[in-house]
């Protein structure tokens, strides 16, 4: 099998050994995998995890493989062609042919994923929040919908939903991470927002923390938080155990914006984090309050 970056093997492997190869990409990820979690019914584990097991090689394409990454990146869409129309190679691209088949999901939202990574190799600045809510639909929005078809949730309005949750949880990320991010060369905080507050990209290299930063992170922190309570709604229309499961998703973004703002906005001098602690809190707190609701 390839190594994790390359999209050609040497032979086709067996379904089941595709099936543990998606595993074992997301038990090794556990700590950034919170769909295919103790909540969920084991049935649907393996099919979640060869849907990581796609975001991830897919990311990994963008941010981390050596060479013409736009190259790797075609030859992994065609690898998603013969899912469709062929017979795939590549053990993640086997299992997802099954996954695929099982419960019919459309193309669309994997296309759109492998374009958000070949958008971050063209773009690495976003003039407007309208340019970076285009990114989100194609880098965040797609993983919830293949999550949906997992699960067997087909119909718009909960994809609507579930899109402005994963924009919600794409932009706290992006503002966790505005120092990580400006290693690397990217700029996710809107051009328009930085002129409309005062703050350069100059201020950004030097890691300025006044109140221009503060301001700026705090307009955004809102603009994200009122996203993910545009998106609650999507946890009151599933049922069983995946409530609990997506639930999560959205306290667990929501923490992060709090985190934020505990630091006073200050996301340059370090990471802000969600303590184990706190997301052990988030879960059984999250847990009951779904089992009164149900008993109510």
């Amino acid at each position: 099998m390839a190594r994790q970056g390359q999209t050609d093997v040497a032979s086709s492997p067996t379904l089941s050994q595709a099936y543990a190869h998606c595993s074992g990409i997301a038990r090794s990820h556990y700590e950034n995998f919170t769909v295919g979690s103790w909540f969920l019914p084991r049935e649907f584990q393996p099919f979640l995890y060869v849907v990581y097991a796609f975001c991830r090689h897919t990311d990994d394409l963008g941010d981390e493989v050596d060479g013409d990454r736009l190259t790797h990146l075609d030859a992994w869409e065609q690898e998603l062609d013969k899912c469709y129309t062929g017979t795939p190679e590549h053990p993640i691209m086997v299992a997802l042919q099954d996954t695929i088949r099982r419960f019919n999901i459309p193309d669309a939202p994997f296309r759109k994923l492998i374009e958000a990574n070949r958008i971050d190799q063209r773009q690495r600045r976003f003039a407007t929040y309208n340019d970076l809510l285009f990114y989100c639909q194609h880098s965040a929005e797609p993983v919830g919908r293949m999550v949906l078809y997992v699960l067997g949730y087909r119909d718009e309005e909960r994809q609507r939903l579930s899109d402005t949750t994963c924009t919600a949880l794409q932009l706290a990320n992006f503002w966790q991470d505005v120092q990580r991010d400006w290693v690397m060369g990217r700029v996710y905080i809107p051009q328009e927002d930085m002129v409309r507050f005062g703050y350069t990209e100059q201020d950004l290299a030097q890691g300025v923390v006044d109140d221009r930063f503060r301001d700026l992170m705090r307009f955004e922190v809102d603009r994200a938080e009122a996203l993910f309570h545009q998106g609650e709604g999507l946890v009151d229309t599933l049922t069983g155990a995946f409530k609990l499961d997506i639930a999560l998703f959205s306290k667990g973004g929501l923490s992060v914006l709090d985190a934020i703002r505990r630091r006073n906005y200050d996301v340059l001098s370090s990471r802000p984090r969600v303590s184990k602690v706190r997301k052990l809190w988030l879960m059984l707190s999250t847990a009951a309050r779904l089992l009164v609701l149900r008993r109510a």
